[in-house]
């Protein structure tokens, strides 16, 4: 089963992808695609959150389908005076 999903990306340039999810069934991270390591409570605080990413997923398997031209943000300029 593919679980591939399109998303745009900003970094290094902005990019369409095609990028990997984590496994929808997954019993260990609930297709989060990460679990929480040395979570615990202290005085209604949680400390110590690590995360680590489940084995269903793999955060770097993605591909390059299409380079997105860069555009330039748009002033508006009707609503300034003439002068």
């Amino acid at each position: 089963m593919t679980r591939l999903r399109l998303t745009i990306t900003h970094c290094p340039r902005r990019a369409l992808i095609l990028s990997d999810t984590p496994r929808p069934d997954c019993p260990q991270c609930a297709s989060q695609g990460f679990t929480r390591d040395g979570c615990h409570l202290a005085t209604n605080v949680y400390v110590q959150t690590a995360y680590a990413t489940c084995p269903c997923w793999d955060m770097n398997r993605c591909r390059v389908l299409l380079p997105l031209p860069h555009l330039p943000s748009r002033r508006r300029t009707h609503d300034l005076p003439p002068f």
